[in-house]
């Protein structure tokens, strides 16, 4: 029974993901010019305590849906650190309620605010501590994760990491994003042929993505370099 709740929750995880939106923020370092970050934006409250009857765990998704409500306000500020309302912060639920789920998600939530808030190196350490195998969670940390590599300058980490992120969604909302933003990077750094690959896999594999409308232009320019 125990297996079939978590199963339950992994499953809502999945649903929350994937309606999430994904979106391209213009980099505020010039690095990249016109790539930008990948941000997700999670938007609903996870209620952890539909699934999960172990009272710690109930007690930690209670607490975290204070935080995830500001979060998905935009209020990244007031997120991480918790308001004069008696909303405990992320960095608090990370603390207080280590080894639970939600104490788990926190840390994406976590990172995905620093990462709004310019706060790059800061934003890598809670990205990197968050474990997930899920099928939507694990690749769209991990594409957030490329573009803090990315907004560091540290190029070659970020288009790998961006590329892994791809093979991991397989999907036709998130693959293409990294793809692209992966082909980018690899333009950038001279690597023409790492380049003409990211760009054919949209072109093959997710030829119904936005994405996918005008990749030709994409690998004709990396194929003049």
């Amino acid at each position: 029974m125990a297996k079939e709740t978590n199963k339950q929750a992994e499953v809502n995880v999945a649903e929350v993901v994937s309606r999430s939106e994904a979106f391209i923020t213009t980099n505020k370092k010039g690095i990249l010019g016109g790539i930008g970050a990948v941000i997700l934006l999670i938007v609903a409250v996870m209620c952890y305590n539909n699934f999960i009857s172990a009272p710690r765990e109930t007690k930690a998704a209670e607490t975290l849906a204070g935080a995830e409500r500001l979060f998905a306000a935009g209020q990244y500020e007031l997120a991480l650190n918790g308001d004069s309302l008696e909303t405990v912060g992320l960095l608090d639920v990370i603390e207080e309620y280590s080894g639970t789920k939600a104490g788990n998600l926190a840390k994406a939530y976590a990172g995905i605010s620093l990462a709004q808030l310019n706060r790059y190196e800061e934003a890598i350490e809670y990205l990197d501590a968050f474990s997930a195998d899920d099928a939507m969670v694990g690749p769209a940390v991990l594409g957030t994760l490329g573009n803090c590599y990315a907004q560091l300058g540290q190029e070659e980490k970020a288009a790998s990491t961006l590329m892994k992120a791809a093979s991991k969604a397989d999907n036709n909302s998130l693959s293409p994003i990294y793809l692209l933003q992966a082909g980018q990077l690899y333009e950038k750094l001279g690597k023409a042929g790492d380049a003409i690959d990211a760009y054919t896999q949209i072109k093959e594999n997710y030829s119904n993505s936005v994405q996918a409308s005008d990749i030709d232009k994409y690998i004709e320019r990396a194929g003049l370099q």
